[in-house]
C-alpha cells in the first residue's frame, strides 16, 4: 500500500506542475506574452490587465487549474496564448514527427545492437564466453546525442552530401536518425553483450550441448534467458531517447514536440508547453509500458515462480581497462593548464581566427580566444557537477533507507528525461546555471537511491546483522550505526562514477539554451554557438567538442573500468554503466 500511494502521490505531483505552470513561474505571463504579441507595445497596467482578462489569468490558480485539468479530460487543453489557436493540433504534428524520427532511430539502434552482440554470441557457441565488442560499444555509448548531433551536423555540412537541416524527405532523417541511434545502440549492445556472456556460463548450455541441441536453438535460448533482466534497462534507454530527441531535433532544425517544447518554453506560451509536457511524459510512459510488456512476454509462465535464477557470473576488470579514462583524464587536464593562462573575456578584432600559435582553436564571433573559454567552463563545469553530485548522494541514500515510500517516485523519475526537467524548471526560474543544476539533481538521484536500497536489503540479510536485535540493539542503531556505515561507501563510490556524466547532462541544458547565459563560458553554450557558426568557420566547434568528447570518452570508460564484473546484489543484478545512465 506505501508502494502504490507512492506512486499516486508521485504521479499526481507531476500533473499539479505541469498545471500550475502558470502560476509557479517567477516571470509575469501577461508580461511575456505582450512582448510575443508586439515587442514595441508599453507594457502599461492598462494593457497588461486586458491581457490577464482575455487569457483568464484574472481567474485565480485553483479555478484555471481546474479548467487545464477537465480540458486534458475532454481532449481540449486551451489555446495558445501566442496564436489564439488550439494548441493540441499543432503539438500531435510535431509528435508525429518526433516519433518518425524516433522509429528511425530505433532501426539504428537495433542494428547496431545486433553487431554489438553478435561476436559474444559467437564466442559463447564456441565454449569460450568472453565479454566482446567492448571497444566499440563503449566508444558509441560515449556520444551524448547532442554532442553526436553537433559532430554530424559538422561533417554533414561540410564534407557529407547529407541534407543537415530540416524536415523535407527520407534523406533529412539519415543524419539526426544516426545522432540518435548510434548512443543507445551502442550501450543496449554493451548491456546484451554482457548478459549473454553471462549466460553462457551456466550449466543448462553445457547440458543443452551436450544433449544435441543445435547451435541456433541454443542462441535462441540464451538470448530469450538474457533479455527478460535487461527489459527494465532498456526501457530506460528508450526513455532516455525521448529526452535525447529534444537536443537532436534543435540541432537539425527539425519542427518535432522536443523542438517545439523549447521553442513555447522561451516564448513562456504556457498552454502550448503544457501539452507539449504531458505528450513527452506520455511517450516516455508507454515506452516503460511497453518495456515491461517485453519482459512479461519473454518469462511466460516463469514470470508467476517465486524466484527467477539470474545470470550471475563475474568478469573481472583488467588493469588495461584504466588505460582510457586516464588518457581522456589526461587530455581534458592539459587543455585546462593551457587555457587557464588567456584571458577568456577578452574580445578582440580577430573574429572566427582559424587555429594558429595564437589562437590554438581559433577565436569565436566576439574575437575572444576558444581555448581560454574551454578552460573557464571547465572549472565552472566541475565544481557545479561536484556540487550536484554531492548533493543527489545525500538525497539517494536518504531515500533509498525507506525504498517502499520512495519507490513512486524513483519510478517516475527516471520515467522523466533530464531535458524534460530542464524545461520545466526553465519555465519556472527561467534559464540558469541554478536551475540546471536542480534539474540534473532531480534525475540524478534516483539510481543512487535504488542502488542504496538494494545494498541495505542485501545487508540486512548478513548474519552478524540480523542477530543485532537479539543482542537488544535498537532499529535506530542498526540502520545508522551498521547498514549505513556499510553501505555509504559503495554508494559513495557509484555517485563519483556518475560525476561525469552529471558535467555532460549539465553541458545539453546549457547547449539547449535551459542553463547558464551568455556571456558565461559554458561548455554547452559554446558548443552550441559553434555549432551555429559551422558553415562559416567549423573550427569554432572544434574546441567545445574536443573537450566534451574527452569527458564523454571519460564517463564511460571510468564506468566500465570501476565495474568490470556483474555484481549480483539479492534478486538483481547491479552494474553501472556511463553517460549518467543507470543500468
Amino acid at each position: 500500500m506505501r508502494t502504490t500511494a507512492s506512486r499516486l502521490v508521485a504521479v499526481a505531483g507531476v500533473v499539479l506542475i505541469v498545471g500550475m505552470l502558470p502560476w509557479l513561474s517567477d516571470r509575469d505571463p501577461a508580461l511575456s506574452i505582450l512582448r510575443a504579441r508586439s515587442a514595441e507595445q508599453e507594457a502599461t497596467p492598462e494593457a497588461l490587465a486586458a491581457i490577464r482578462e482575455d487569457l483568464g489569468l484574472d481567474a485565480g490558480p485553483l479555478r484555471m487549474f481546474w479548467d487545464w485539468l477537465t480540458g486534458i479530460a475532454s481532449g481540449n487543453p486551451g489555446t495558445s496564448w501566442n496564436t489564439g489557436q488550439p494548441v493540441l493540433p499543432g503539438a500531435l504534428d510535431a509528435l508525429l514527427v518526433s516519433l518518425t524520427l524516433m522509429g528511425f532511430a530505433m532501426v539504428v539502434a537495433i542494428g547496431v545492437a545486433v553487431l554489438v552482440v553478435v561476436p559474444s554470441v559467437r564466442a559463447g557457441l564456441r565454449g569460450t564466453p568472453r565479454r566482446t565488442g567492448g571497444g566499440v560499444a563503449a566508444a558509441l555509448t560515449s556520444m551524448p546525442e547532442f554532442l553526436l548531433a553537433s559532430l554530424l551536423v559538422v561533417l554533414g555540412a561540410v564534407w557529407l552530401s547529407f541534407p543537415a537541416y530540416g524536415w523535407n524527405g527520407p534523406e533529412y532523417a539519415v543524419l539526426p536518425a544516426l545522432a540518435l541511434g548510434l548512443p543507445a545502440g551502442g550501450l543496449i549492445g554493451r548491456l546484451l553483450a554482457d548478459a549473454i556472456a553471462v549466460t553462457f556460463t551456466e550449466e543448462w548450455v553445457i547440458t543443452w550441448t551436450v544433449a544435441g541441441f543445435s547451435r541456433p536453438q541454443i542462441a535462441v535460448a540464451v538470448l530469450r534467458r538474457a533479455l527478460p533482466g535487461l527489459a527494465s534497462q532498456i526501457g530506460l534507454i528508450m526513455v532516455a531517447m525521448t529526452g535525447g530527441a529534444v537536443a537532436v531535433e534543435k540541432v537539425f532544425a527539425i519542427p518535432g514536440l522536443g523542438r517545439t517544447t523549447l521553442g513555447d518554453a522561451q516564448s513562456q506560451d504556457l498552454p502550448a508547453l503544457q501539452i507539449d509536457i504531458i505528450l513527452l511524459l506520455a511517450v516516455s510512459a508507454a515506452l516503460g509500458i511497453a518495456a515491461e510488456i517485453g519482459r512479461r512476454l519473454l518469462l511466460g509462465s516463469a514470470l508467476h515462480e517465486k524466484a527467477m535464477p539470474i545470470p550471475s557470473g563475474v568478469f573481472h576488470s583488467s588493469s588495461r581497462r584504466w588505460v582510457v579514462p586516464i588518457v581522456a583524464a589526461s587530455l581534458l587536464l592539459v587543455m585546462v593548464l593551457a587555457g587557464l593562462p588567456r584571458d577568456g573575456q577578452a574580445t578582440t578584432r580577430d573574429k572566427y581566427a582559424a587555429p594558429s600559435l595564437a589562437y590554438p582553436f581559433g577565436t569565436d564571433a566576439s574575437g575572444r580566444d576558444l581555448l581560454a573559454r574551454v578552460a573557464d567552463g571547465a572549472l565552472r563545469s566541475i565544481g557545479l557537477s561536484l556540487a550536484v553530485t554531492l548533493a543527489a548522494l545525500v538525497v539517494g541514500v536518504l531515500l533509498g533507507l525507506i525504498p517502499r515510500a520512495s519507490r513512486g517516485l524513483v519510478e517516475v523519475t527516471n520515467a522523466a528525461p533530464p531535458v524534460v526537467t530542464g524545461i520545466l524548471i526553465a519555465a519556472i526560474w527561467g534559464p540558469s546555471a541554478g536551475g540546471a543544476a536542480v534539474a540534473v539533481l532531480i534525475v540524478t538521484w534516483a539510481p543512487l537511491a535504488a542502488h542504496t536500497a538494494a545494498l541495505v536489503e542485501e545487508t540486512h540479510a548478513r548474519p552478524y546483522i540480523s542477530i543485532l536485535p537479539t543482542l537488544g540493539a535498537s532499529n535506530a542503531r542498526i540502520l545508522f550505526g551498521s547498514v549505513v556505515p556499510a553501505v555509504a561507501p559503495v554508494v559513495l563510490r557509484h555517485a563519483m562514477i556518475r560525476l561525469p556524466g552529471v558535467a555532460l547532462a549539465l553541458a545539453a541544458l546549457g547547449f539547449l539554451g535551459l542553463g547558464p547565459q551568455p556571456p558565461t563560458a559554458d561548455w554547452g553554450l559554446i558548443l552550441s554557438d559553434g555549432v551555429a557558426a559551422v558553415e562559416r568557420a567549423p573550427w569554432v566547434a572544434a574546441a567545445p567538442l574536443a573537450s566534451l568528447i574527452a569527458l564523454a570518452v571519460l564517463a564511460v570508460s571510468l564506468a566500465g573500468a570501476t565495474s568490470g564484473r556483474v555484481r549480483r546484489t539479492g534478486s538483481v543484478i547491479e552494474k553501472v554503466d556511463a553517460g549518467g545512465r543507470s543500468t
